[in-house]
């Protein structure tokens, strides 16, 4: 899946040049019959659609075009119209462009990136409907003195479980919308198979990308930046990224009912083993919702002042504990529980983890992987909390998960890249 956008629309129609353009003018049709041996227009080969280019500011004067300013391609015949321009640099990367509905003016609504070199191909008609085409080529300039915008992602490459979510970590805030929007079209996300998914903004630094449904099992997923030169903000441009690749193992999922005092293990969609567990006691309930295996730590030592419960309490406890599978940061786990045994199955006696004999937990810890799904249900508890206390983000439904995308909703996850639009029927 990759999270591609492709602004699509037409525009109002007219001549008016932008403000702050960088300006390609192309004469269609010029002197030109389209006309083939039969007569008819749409048989003909492409004629050449411009007998004059032009640029504007710098770039009459031969040197490289402004990266701060647009791009835009003019039909000055009023005999032809533009039917199609894309434009895309040598490192893949299209620029997304909108065209007028009388094909009079295309212009990009993408940032330029610096110190790149673009090829524009340009698709016309004359008032025949003969075809005609032109291919120019030009360079942009290096940015001002501007600060370069990292990105980290993760996890770290290697095999997880179906609900690991991708992270993009920012090295610098963005908080504007419109800058977020730019920065989010560059973050690419393909999966293998394909699924649907889209970024979430957890934070003016951080990222979450997730599929609207788990990872499929056995997949590979790939992630990388374009916004290495794009233009973010005032003095703020894309800096370089390594890419990600991940992969997923099989779909194993965890679903614990506190009510029942049992978890299921489900792996491909088959139950493999039914464990009696005991789960969070009155006061001390487990988080209901998704969860997602952040850890396997074979010896923990949980001590109750960590949780918050003062040393000495009825409460208090400090105990060695085998096969910890941590699913929150603040201290949940699945575990070894020995000392619980007699309620297993029958009564929840435990601080908020899921406790189980150790011959089971140590089953479940050589099972489960990072990114496999722990899900409780039945429990007194709160819901788990979407972010900061591991991955909780399942636990957002898809039309929230979408909003918190500065993308706008018709830029649709999963699309293709293109700078093409074509003008609506009048």
């Amino acid at each position: 899946m990759r999270h591609t956008e492709s602004p699509r629309g037409a525009g109002t129609g007219g001549r008016s040049r932008l403000a702050g353009c960088t300006l390609l003018v192309i004469a269609l049709g010029a002197g030109v019959t389209g006309c083939s041996s039969d007569g008819n227009p749409l048989s003909a080969e492409p004629y050449d659609a411009a007998d004059q280019i032009s640029f504007s500011g710098s770039v009459d004067a031969g040197r490289p075009a402004d990266p701060d300013k647009s791009l835009e391609v003019v039909a000055e015949n009023s005999d032809g119209r533009i039917t199609d321009v894309t434009a895309v640099d040598v490192s893949g990367r299209y620029l997304a462009g909108e065209l007028a509905a009388d094909g009079s003016r295309w212009h990009s609504t993408s940032p330029l990136a610096a110190s790149a070199r673009y090829t524009v191909r340009v698709s016309t008609e004359d008032e025949d409907g003969a075809p005609g085409r032109k291919v120019l080529t030009f360079t942009t300039g290096k940015p001002g003195a501007t600060k370069r915008l990292g990105v980290t992602f993760g996890p770290e490459a290697g095999t997880y479980g179906v609900g690991q979510p991708v992270t993009a970590e920012l090295d610098a805030p963005v908080s504007d919308r419109a800058q977020r929007a730019v920065v989010e079209r560059a973050l690419k996300v393909d999966s293998t198979p394909a699924v649907s998914g889209t970024w979430h903004w957890v934070d003016d630094k951080k990222l979450h990308y997730r599929p609207k449904e788990y990872w499929p099992a056995h997949a590979t997923v790939r992630v990388r930046s374009t916004l290495e030169g794009i233009k973010i903000g005032d003095r703020l441009r894309g800096g370089t990224s390594e890419p990600l690749t991940i992969r997923t193992g099989d779909r194993v999922i965890a679903l614990t009912d506190a009510a029942e005092h049992r978890l299921t293990v489900y792996k491909n969609g088959e139950e493999i083993k039914e464990i009696p567990v005991t789960t969070g006691k009155t006061g001390f309930e487990t988080r209901n919702g998704v969860k997602v295996v952040l850890a396997k730590e074979p010896f923990v030592r949980m001590r109750s002042t960590t949780v918050g419960i003062a040393e000495g309490s009825s409460e208090s406890y400090d105990l060695d504990v085998r096969y910890a599978t941590r699913v929150t940061w603040s201290g949940e786990y699945v575990h070894a529980a020995p000392w619980s045994v007699g309620s297993q199955g029958y009564a929840n006696v435990s601080h908020g983890c899921v406790g189980m004999s150790t011959g089971n937990a140590e089953w479940f810890f050589d099972t489960v992987r990072q990114g496999d799904i722990v899900e409780v249900v039945n429990s007194a508890g709160d819901t788990m909390e979407p972010f900061g206390n591991g991955y909780g983000d399942w636990n957002l439904d898809w039309p929230k998960w979408r909003a918190g995308s500065a993308l706008t909703a018709d830029e649709v996850p999963g699309t293709q890249d293109a700078s093409r639009l074509r003008p609506t029927a009048v």
